[in-house]
């Protein structure tokens, strides 16, 4: 009997580890969100690609400076072999003076197998195309970075939007529980004579109205939940478990100047790589005033026959080779690369012109992100006040009303205050919470957070 009872103990408290490891398992605190989404979001993922199609790009852009090198090979049937005509003369003296004859030099069957090699040796685009390379793979690293701030704000709100839903829903069912004793208690006073049938009405309105809230609620949890769950990269059929408290959260002062820098802000940072790169395409577009010099090398065989059984007969093949250098001198094109330079110039000071711009949106943005935090902070302060008195008032007439000194009408109206209070508290903590997320991230902090 002791031995079972032991078993029993064992197996309840090996089950409970496995269900509490599998709580913890599910529980994810912001951070651990923020984590799950860089490594998951399908938008990063995609721009992860595009970090590894701009490194190819670079090698694409340094083969051009690598030797080439082909092999070509052929045989042809000269079905209609290609003639000329020649002073009949010159095959045979005798014939009349000004008479010409075809004459064809080429045979029913050549053939051609060779070695071609080529060298860059100077060529200014090859070059200024290497550095735009690397410049462009820079670029694209700034985008992911880019995308990966929109994910870690996209997901904080998410998870403060979860977080505020699931408080205001077991909040809302600690409302419903109350007022469903404050109903049965009302019942039984109706039964004894010490109320009438309109206060267990009224009380009834009250209770299914809330019941419905209740529900309501609920669904949004889960859809807010779900929102989470997609915006982190993760399936919405699982199960995921939020630890972090609102309590917790800590709201930095926006009345505090913050040392910030332009560069501090992804979108600056990708402008001034935009920038490189016009510069770069300037650059380019200048040098290909410049001379290219490039080294060749040839060599093959080659046979022609007038009879197919001999053309794979290695006697038949002759070689040649050739080598020497190429160099391409540009005289005139139309003005077509001055077209470009002044085109290139003009998008310079477009984008000088953008960076002034930038600058005034980013100081408004960071402007508009301290008002908002104030504003949503003295909201939530009062709102929270507001909450506690309702509360209050709440329970002191719920008090005179059980001690026969208050009326049923004035509970009820007392709850209703009191609900909408939760509401609009509530609604400004999340929107404290959004502030707080757009102050950070107009400061071009988010990402360290």
């Amino acid at each position: 009997m002791k031995y079972a009872v032991s078993l029993i103990l064992v197996f309840t408290l090996f089950v409970g580890q496995i269900k509490a490891q599998e709580d913890a398992a599910g529980g994810y605190t912001l951070q651990e969100c923020i984590d799950y989404a860089l490594k998951n979001n399908q938008n990063l993922i995609n721009k992860a690609y595009d970090k590894e199609i701009a490194e190819t790009q670079v090698g694409e852009t340094l083969s051009r400076g690598l030797p080439q090198v082909n092999i070509e090979a052929g045989v042809n049937y000269n079905f209609e072999p290609q003639k000329s005509l020649l002073p009949a003369r010159m095959l045979d003296p005798n014939a009349p003076e000004g008479r010409e004859v075809e004459f064809s030099f080429q045979q029913k069957y050549d053939g051609n197998v060779g070695l071609k090699l080529s060298q860059l040796i100077f060529d200014g685009s090859f070059f200024v195309g290497l550095e735009a390379a690397k410049t462009y793979k820079e670029l694209s690293t700034k985008e992911y970075i880019k995308t990966e701030i929109d994910v870690i704000e996209a997901v904080s709100k998410a998870y403060y939007n979860a977080l505020v839903t699931e408080e205001r829903y077991e909040l809302l069912r600690a409302n419903l529980a109350r007022l469903d004793t404050l109903l049965n208690d009302t019942k039984v006073m109706y039964d004894n004579g010490f109320a009438e049938k309109i206060d267990v009405s009224r009380l009834k309105v009250q209770h299914n109205n809330l019941k419905v809230q209740v529900d309501n609620t609920a669904k949004l949890l889960e859809l807010s939940e779900d929102l989470l769950q997609f915006q982190m990269g993760m399936h919405v059929s699982e199960e995921i478990t939020l630890t972090d408290k609102l309590e917790e959260v800590a709201f930095s002062d926006p009345s505090i100047d913050e040392d910030f820098s332009y560069n501090e802000r992804i979108e600056y940072s990708q402008l001034q790589t935009n920038m490189a790169l016009a510069n770069l395409d300037l650059k380019n577009n200048k040098v290909q005033y410049i001379p290219t010099l490039y080294a060749n090398f040839n060599y093959g065989y080659n046979t022609q026959t007038s009879q197919s059984d001999q053309l794979f007969k290695s006697n038949r093949w002759l070689n040649y080779g050739t080598t020497g250098l190429s160099l391409n001198i540009p005289v005139f094109d139309g003005l077509l690369k001055s077209n470009r330079i002044q085109k290139n110039k003009i998008q310079i000071r477009q984008i000088e012109q953008t960076f002034e711009q930038l600058e005034n949106s980013i100081d408004l943005e960071i402007k508009q992100a301290k008002v908002n935090m104030v504003n949503a902070m003295e909201q939530m302060r009062a709102q929270r006040e507001n909450m506690d008195l309702a509360e209050e008032i709440y329970n002191v007439t719920k008090i005179k009303y059980q001690e026969g000194v208050g009326s049923n009408l004035e509970v009820v109206e007392a709850d209703t205050d009191y609900k909408e209070s939760q509401t609009n508290y509530y609604n400004a903590l999340y929107e404290a919470l959004v502030a707080k997320v757009e102050l950070d991230k107009a400061y071009g902090q988010l990402k360290n957070k």
